[in-house]
């Protein structure tokens, strides 16, 4: 199979960390052709980020939301960067420590997650906007 790159959208959501395993796969149909493979997502936004966690409860993502928000609270009196309000620069910060890629398995046709993993998108802005993710697959057809 040739390398396959696009760039998929993900609907604006508030503020937090939302599973979107799914919306993700719905704008990755080749997926489903793919035998043994990986795909790459690459989120090119400095306010937000990926992660892999827990997709059942959605206790876990708004504890992710409280516990970031202690861990970078926002109106710091150290922060030089505030023109842009001030959840800008703590985003900044959680989406460096979050991260902005994720490399998942492919397996006969579908992602190899755990049980109960599933994609976030860690949205750290206020009003962060749809935000746009490079999706690179590669692997072996079916």
């Amino acid at each position: 199979m040739p390398w396959t790159q696009r760039h998929i959208t993900l609907d604006a959501k508030p503020r937090g960390f939302h599973l979107v395993t799914d919306e993700v796969l719905d704008q990755l149909p080749e997926i489903a052709d793919v035998e043994t493979g990986l795909l790459h997502l690459f989120i090119q936004h400095t306010s937000a980020g990926l992660t892999l966690n827990e997709n059942a409860s959605p206790a876990v993502r708004g504890d992710f939301e409280r516990h970031f928000n202690e861990m970078v609270p926002e109106g710091q009196p150290y922060y030089e960067h505030t023109l842009e309000g001030s959840d800008d620069m703590p985003a900044h910060i959680k989406s460096s420590l979050v991260g902005h890629s994720l490399s998942i398995p492919i397996a006969k046709g579908d992602l190899a997650l755990g049980t109960w993993q599933g994609i976030y998108l860690c949205e750290h802005r206020n009003h962060g906007g749809a935000r746009t993710l490079v999706a690179t697959i590669r692997g072996e057809q079916q």
